[in-house]
C-alpha cells in the first residue's frame, strides 16, 4: 500500500515539476544500490530536497524512506501521506527511538533518506552534520551514499524565499558509497561524509548551468561564491533566533491549553 501511495505522489510532483519547466539532471544515480538496505545522506537547501533526493532512488527502482521532523506528520492529511509512504518521524527530544526506526529500515533492506544537517543551511553551504547518518551505516553495515541537490533553494526555502519562475536548472549529483566497517567511529565517518559533501557541492556548483539574472537574484549563491547568501556564522545566529521565535510560540500554545483545561476543571 505504502509504495501505491508513493507512486501516486510521485506521479503528481512529476506533474509539478513539469508545470514549473524545471530542468532536473541526476547524475551519479548508479551509486545508489538497487537491492538491499542503504543510506542516502544529503544536503539540505529547500524544503522540497526529499522529492529530488527521492528522484535518485527512483532512477534505480528504490523507494527512499525519509526521516523527518516530527512536526511534518503533525497535519492530519500531510501525516497520513507521509506515514502510507514509509517516512520516519523524528522526535529531536528523543533521537535514539528515531535511529532505530531508521535501523529498522536499513535492516529490511529499505533505503533509508538523512539530512545530517538536520536543519536547512541558509548559507547554501554545509553546515555541521550530525552522526545519525552514519551510525545507522555502521550499525546495519550499508553503504552510506552521499547525495547533494543544487538549485532547489531558488523554489522555495526558509527565509521565506520562494519563486514560481519557470524554467529552473537543478542538480542533483550522487557520490560513491561509502562502506564503514562494524567497528568504525561514528563521529570519524561523519567528518568523511562532511568532507565529501563538500566536494560534491562544489562540484554540483561548479557545473550549473544558470547565473543571477540580477545583483538582487545573487541571494541564492553562497557567500564563497560571490553571493549575497549569509556567511555560515550569520546563517547560525539567524537559525538560533529562529529556534527561539519557535519555542517560544510552543511555549505560548502550551500555556493557552494548559489555562483553557483549568478552566474547564474549574467550570466541572
Amino acid at each position: 500500500m505504502r509504495d501505491v501511495t508513493y507512486r501516486i505522489v510521485i506521479a503528481g510532483v512529476r506533474l509539478m515539476f513539469s508545470a514549473l519547466g524545471l530542468r532536473i539532471t541526476v547524475l551519479g544515480a548508479e551509486h545508489v544500490p538497487r537491492h538491499g538496505g542503504a543510506v542516502l545522506a544529503s544536503n539540505h537547501v529547500s524544503y522540497l530536497d526529499f522529492t529530488f533526493v527521492g528522484l535518485a532512488g527512483r532512477a534505480q527502482g528504490r523507494f527512499v524512506r525519509f526521516m523527518s521532523k516530527e512536526a511534518v506528520f503533525d497535519p492530519p492529511l500531510v501525516g497520513t501521506i507521509m506515514r502510507a509512504m514509509g517516512h520516519i518521524p523524528v522526535d529531536r527530544s528523543n533521537g535514539v527511538a528515531a535511529l532505530r526506526s531508521g535501523v529498522r529500515k536499513a535492516r529490511a533492506g529499505e533505503v533509508v533518506g538523512v539530512f545530517p544537517e538536520a536543519t536547512i543551511s541558509r548559507s547554501y553551504t554545509i553546515k555541521e552534520t550530525k552522526p545519525g547518518a552514519a551510525a545507522i551505516a555502521i550499525w546495519e553495515q550499508v553503504p552510506l551514499v552521499p547525495v547533494v541537490v543544487w538549485g532547489s533553494q531558488r523554489i522555495l526555502t526558509t527565509g521565506p524565499r520562494w519563486s514560481l519562475r519557470r524554467g529552473k536548472a537543478l542538480t542533483i549529483l550522487v557520490g560513491e558509497p561509502m562502506h564503514p566497517t562494524r567497528d568504525a567511529d561514528p563521529y570519524a565517518v561523519t567528518r568523511d561524509l562532511h568532507a565529501r559533501l563538500e566536494g560534491l557541492l562544489e562540484q554540483a556548483m561548479d557545473g550549473y548551468p544558470d547565473v543571477p539574472r540580477t545583483a538582487a537574484d545573487r541571494w541564492w549563491l553562497p557567500a564563497t561564491r560571490g553571493g549575497a547568501a549569509p556567511t555560515r556564522a550569520v546563517a547560525g545566529e539567524l537559525e538560533k533566533a529562529s529556534v527561539a521565535r519557535r519555542e517560544a510560540k510552543r511555549a505560548e500554545k502550551a500555556a493557552e491549553k494548559a489555562a483553557e483545561r483549568a478552566l474547564k476543571a474549574a467550570k466541572a
